[in-house]
């Protein structure tokens, strides 16, 4: 068996490459908010070159009244950072591609899992804490009521209906990993066994 990348597997990360460094610079999630009052919806943009945007400015008006924290694109440093590690990401791909390195492809796959994961930690950790650290002197204060919006899916916050998704770049990225996975598994001959025990069976 050889340490070498396939051409297969060669065109493959640099597709992940690809898509892994443009997806640094456009938005990976958003939580769109839905009221009466505004019918035009209000969104919060989570990733690109802005770390976060969107309607940042009438979202910390609402969260005033309740008691949350208001949102300062400064003060969300991973979010800042995305840019930079994505594109370490899809840097690693290129050259794993290039070089046509397994180990490499092994390894900067493994990474990207883990970046995966922590990532949605620490999207749950600030979520929680933007929805529960609530100010008792706010204006509305509902008992046992928490703001926290969902991670992904859908949630009823008072007449605010939440919804949270990936956005274009988040796609992208779940393209890339999953291109990455099909490299890896390809090169593992994992397609090449399912293919023999099938054709055993059959």
């Amino acid at each position: 068996m050889t340490n070498k990348l396939s051409k297969f597997g060669m065109w493959l990360m640099i597709a992940a490459a690809v898509l892994t460094v443009i997806s640094a610079f456009i938005p990976l999630w958003r939580i769109d908010l839905q009221a009466p009052q505004y019918p035009e919806g209000l969104v919060l943009l989570i990733g690109g070159t802005s770390g976060i945007s969107g309607d940042i400015i009438p979202i910390n008006d609402l969260n005033h009244y309740v008691g949350m924290e208001k949102i300062f694109p400064e003060n969300f440093w991973e979010f800042q950072a995305l840019p930079y590690i994505l594109c370490g990401f899809a840097l690693l791909f290129l050259v794993s591609a290039l070089i046509r390195s397994k180990k490499l492809t092994y390894g900067s796959f493994g990474l990207f899992v883990i970046f995966g994961i922590l990532s949605f930690v620490d999207f749950y950790y600030w979520t929680y804490n933007y929805g529960h650290n609530l100010d008792p002197s706010a204006p509305i204060q509902v008992p046992g009521m928490a703001y926290q919006p969902p991670i992904l899916g859908y949630k009823k916050l008072l007449n605010f209906e939440a919804f949270s998704w990936p956005d274009t770049g988040g796609y992208l990225l779940v393209g890339a990993g999953v291109l990455v996975a099909l490299v890896v598994f390809y090169e593992l001959g994992v397609f090449d066994k399912l293919f023999k025990k099938k054709t055993k069976t059959a």
